[in-house]
């Protein structure tokens, strides 16, 4: 039962002791009348009016009650103007949880970005695996990486497209042989991504837009992209990964792309919130600020990369 409710109909009781009255001012019936000042009884362990058949008076808790609850309409509108502030003010802190890689890299400079033009805002990043609850770790918005959004309850906002490539060590091709086409990862070990890729199918598309789907097999797989490429950076195998976490490693020749004439499949990127409805300031203004920085396709490929065009900068 709300209390202010129970309050507001104690105070009109109070007001012409009348119980009936009272319900009629309220717009509610008597029983319910009843019902609210007997809750507010029970919860103050104090009995408020004296009442029989004939007459309603307050008794000395009443009178105290009806003293004090004249102040309420005033802090309640204070309280309502101190929440809708927060809420429509860009202040206070923001949680933003994001995949490592991602979060690090490319979220981080943007935060600073994002902090040094809202000084009220205080930005905190989480680094997850993109399973994290919302709402059990208090995150305003997470940073979801995918080929498809799994959960279609979330609500989620497309933030951007990036490409991904396949990469593996010069030593490791020279050992075990440049596949030439796709069915050549067959004799691979290929390092799989179990959230990216969770049947262990790898999408890949030729000049000519034909698309392939290639079951690939590994010794190794992990649900964090950084663990697989640092696998593939030892030399261990192939591995698949947004051009974003690669795209210097390629460029300093410590690793090079497999398969460079296919296009491997893109990953979508999504801001995911807990609310549409009551979306804060502060929330409000970060996701404009991802569309704004991350919203043109590929911006996290930096041009020209080795031996690859992205087929999204077509």
């Amino acid at each position: 039962m709300k209390i202010l409710d129970c309050l507001e109909a104690f105070n009109e009781v109070a007001k012409g002791l009348n119980f009936k009255k009272a319900a009629e001012r309220l717009g509610v019936s008597r029983s319910v009348v009843t019902k609210r000042v007997a809750w507010l009884e029970q919860t103050f362990e104090a009995q408020l009016f004296l009442r029989n058949t004939r007459n309603v008076s307050l008794t000395e808790s009443g009178v105290v009650l009806l003293k004090n609850i004249r102040l309420l309409p005033d802090s309640v509108a204070h309280l309502k103007d101190l929440v809708s502030q927060s809420a429509q003010k860009p202040m206070g802190r923001l949680r933003v949880g994001a995949p490592p890689s991602f979060g690090a890299t490319r979220l981080a400079p943007m935060m600073q970005q994002f902090a040094e033009q809202h000084p009220t805002i205080q930005c905190n990043l989480i680094l997850d695996d993109g399973r994290t609850d919302l709402i059990e770790e208090n995150l305003d918005l997470s940073i979801r990486i995918a080929p498809k959004l799994q959960d279609s309850s979330q609500i989620a906002y497309k933030v951007a497209v990036v490409p991904q490539v396949l990469v593996a060590t010069t030593r490791y091709l020279d050992r075990f042989g440049r596949p030439e086409n796709i069915e050549d990862l067959n004799q691979h070990n290929c390092l799989i991504h179990n959230l990216k890729s969770p049947t262990g199918v790898w999408k890949l598309t030729d000049n000519n837009g034909g698309v392939t789907n290639i079951q690939v097999t590994g010794t190794i797989s992990s649900n964090i992209g950084e663990s697989l490429l640092q696998l593939a950076c030892g030399d261990y195998g192939i591995s698949m990964h947004p051009i974003y976490m690669v795209a210097q490693l390629i460029e300093e020749q410590k690793i090079e792309i497999v398969l460079p004439s296919y296009y491997c499949e893109g990953l979508d990127i999504y801001a995911v919130v807990q609310s549409k409805r009551y979306l804060p300031k502060k929330t409000r203004l970060f996701l404009d600020f991802l569309r704004a920085n991350y919203g043109k396709t590929c911006s996290f490929a930096p041009a020209p990369l080795p031996r690859y065009t992205s087929p999204f900068n077509k």
